[in-house]
């Protein structure tokens, strides 16, 4: 439709001041333009409130030097409470009523005319104050997959076995599941004997690296490698060391000036647990033997014993219920509850596993808890989609309103970043999903996402980068022994580079899933759950990983900087950071692996005459206003330029 007809576009002042995300009682102004308003009756702005409801509001003809149609327009306050506010216009003619309303993809920014209820716009109405501890902020994480990064203990010997598991004979040999044919269940555990001590000789690495956070998968007792079925949650597992190993690993981390998160899995426990103990390998009465344990009002029994609520169904993840007094209180409230004892001892936050499993009541009060016993602690959620819209069980979350939640693991970028690089979405596209992201998320929270991807959940980013075929239509033998190709090696790698550019300049915290800066490849569990390979590190992509941590960490503009996409084309994505009059750096990525990329751009800041390009160490000189670049095949080139620098 053509937008002299009828116009408004979210990202745009002109139309809607302020952009994004709003604090409660802050007052929105809303400009509907085009020719259609000349005959209009009226024009109303349509809302629907999460908190109260529909309203529709008139709109008054607006005078306006600044745009060539009519416009009329609305100045409201979106709410005066945490929530999220829908709008759309609608337009009264003589004999008609149109609407215009957000576009088909529900995307932001330009939007359609309907004839019959359109999509809606999104403001999301967040708390006034809005703090996410600055270390936290400023920082690069990476994610350690405790048995599999790193044995410390002399001779790399095996500390605490469990009985029936499976330990592999060397450390670079491939996982595999041992399973009953018949249910396809783990029969044996299989272990690679990494521990924190392994951790813990590292930190140099992880410092050179350039890494200030560690987000560590769980760590306490448990049957299997993956540790998600908690058996214990106030003891190390054995075979990763002791209390007093975690305390040691907190303080020398804290030397390095690097701060430990902790996974929380608080949904569920699993069956080999002194909480339930179906297995009897505790000394308690669990649940699964006696009514009268305390532990029995955790869990929710169909037909006792054998019959009950479990994660995805996996039997032996019995899931709890978390807002049972005693367990709530295990967890959060008592004095040596599981979140305030690792705090004590050295943690600064947690990871919740699958937040939204977890009742919003519960999620705050570890909050609280957290934050009252070290207000600079951080809070992040797993949530694989756009966190401050989700719905989930029926209730719409609410993350990023300023009571739960500093971050969320930023799944919708990694999706974005591989859809790109993959040619399945172009450069337009990627960039009116990632506005979408920034019109949704106050703008704290959009600088706080934890940036991964990588993750223990996902097939490695290497794999997927090269070209893997579709793990789905392989065997699982192929799938263990799937290497790729040295073209497909080269490929992922070249593309791998550009989007660790891309994660090293765009705003939030970046996290580095460990191995993938040195080329660890493989599908899904357990193949993307491989050893990191000490001593066989591909050096060139892991100098280039460095270089990208280090630029991140010497320009304080991708890190603090404001975020504008200037560019967007069918191969390519440029955008902005500026940092207040001091920096402006400009990101410029060509994905095509076959053609190259002629960038031009008119410069808004006249007094920058010369940016150095920090891919090729080169200066690039702005002539007459207009900065030309020539990108190659595949590459990505970073531009800094403080500003009046000359």
């Amino acid at each position: 439709m053509d937008k002299h007809i009828l116009y408004h576009h979210s990202h745009q002042h002109f139309y809607r001041s302020p952009f994004g995300a709003v604090p409660v009682s802050e007052t929105v102004t809303l400009r509907l333009s085009g020719a259609l308003l000349s005959e209009a009756l009226a024009v109303q702005l349509r809302l629907w409130r999460d908190n109260t409801g529909e309203e529709v509001v008139l709109m008054k003809p607006v005078v306006t030097q600044s745009w060539e149609e009519d416009a009329w327009e609305v100045a409201f306050i979106p709410d005066n409470s945490p929530g999220l506010v829908w709008y759309y216009f609608i337009v009264t003619l003589e004999n008609s009523v149109v609407y215009y309303g957000n576009n088909s993809k529900r995307l932001g920014g330009e939007g359609r005319m309907m004839w019959d209820i359109p999509n809606s716009w999104q403001i999301t109405v967040h708390r006034k104050e809005l703090q996410v501890p600055e270390w936290y902020l400023q920082g690069i994480i990476y994610q350690i997959f405790p048995d599999r990064f790193y044995n410390g203990l002399t001779g790399q010997r095996v500390r605490a076995p469990k009985k029936n598991s499976f330990i592999y004979g060397h450390w670079s040999d491939k996982p595999l599941y041992i399973r009953d044919p018949a249910t396809n269940s783990i029969l044996r555990w299989d272990f690679y004997g990494g521990n924190l001590e392994g951790i813990i000789v590292k930190l140099d690495y992880l410092k050179d690296l350039g890494v200030s956070i560690l987000y560590l998968n769980p760590i306490f007792e448990a049957a299997s490698n993956h540790r998600y079925d908690t058996g214990d949650y106030k003891k190390i597992e054995p075979m990763l060391g002791s209390d007093k190993t975690f305390q040691q690993l907190c303080q020398l981390a804290a030397e390095r000036g690097i701060q430990v998160i902790l996974d929380g899995v608080f949904s569920h426990t699993g069956s080999d647990s002194r909480y339930f103990n179906r297995e009897e390998n505790y000394d308690t009465q669990g649940a699964y033997h006696s009514k009268n344990s305390p532990y029995y009002p955790w869990y929710t029994f169909k037909n006792y014993p054998d019959e009950y609520d479990s994660w995805w169904g996996i039997d032996n993840m019995p899931n709890v219920d978390e807002m049972e007094h005693s367990y709530r209180n295990f967890i959060i409230e008592d004095e040596d509850s599981v979140i305030k004892r690792w705090m004590n001892k050295g943690a600064k936050g947690w990871r919740l596993d699958v937040a939204d499993e977890l009742p919003t009541p519960f999620i705050r009060e570890i909050r609280s808890a957290m934050k009252s016993t070290d207000p600079d602690a951080v809070l992040i959620g797993e949530v694989w989609e756009d966190a401050s819209n989700k719905v989930s069980y029926g209730e719409r979350r609410s993350y990023l309103l300023g009571e739960e939640l500093d971050s969320v693991m930023n799944y919708p970028f990694r999706q974005i970043m591989l859809a790109f690089f993959l040619g399945s979405m172009t450069g337009e596209a990627a960039a009116d999903h990632l506005m979408n992201l920034y019109e949704n998320y106050p703008k704290i929270y959009f600088y706080s996402c934890m940036n991964l991807i990588g993750s223990h959940d996902r097939a490695r980013i290497l794999t997927l980068l090269g070209e893997a075929p579709d793990e789905k239509t392989i065997t699982l033998q192929e799938k263990t022994d799937y290497v790729l190709t040295r073209k497909q090696w080269q490929l992922g790698k070249n593309r791998l580079k550009a989007l660790i550019g891309i994660q090293m300049t765009f705003p939030g915290v970046p996290s580095i899933y460990y191995g993938d800066e040195v080329g660890v490849e493989g599908f899904t569990d357990p193949s993307n759950r491989k050893t990191y390979p000490w001593g066989s590190e591909d050096q060139d992509l892991l100098a280039w990983t460095k270089k990208m941590t280090h630029v991140r960490l010497q320009h304080k503009a991708f890190t603090k900087g404001d975020w504008e996409i200037l560019q967007a084309g069918c191969d390519h994505l440029a955008y902005k950071r500026m940092l207040n009059d001091i920096e402006m750096a400009i990101v410029v990525v060509n994905r095509n692996p076959k053609k190259g990329v002629v960038f031009t751009e008119k410069m808004d800041q006249p007094c920058i005459n010369v940016f150095h390009e920090l891919v090729t160490e080169t200066d690039i000189t702005v002539e007459n206003d207009m900065l030309r670049m020539e990108l190659p095949p595949l590459s990505i080139r970073i531009l800094t330029s403080k500003i009046g620098e000359k």
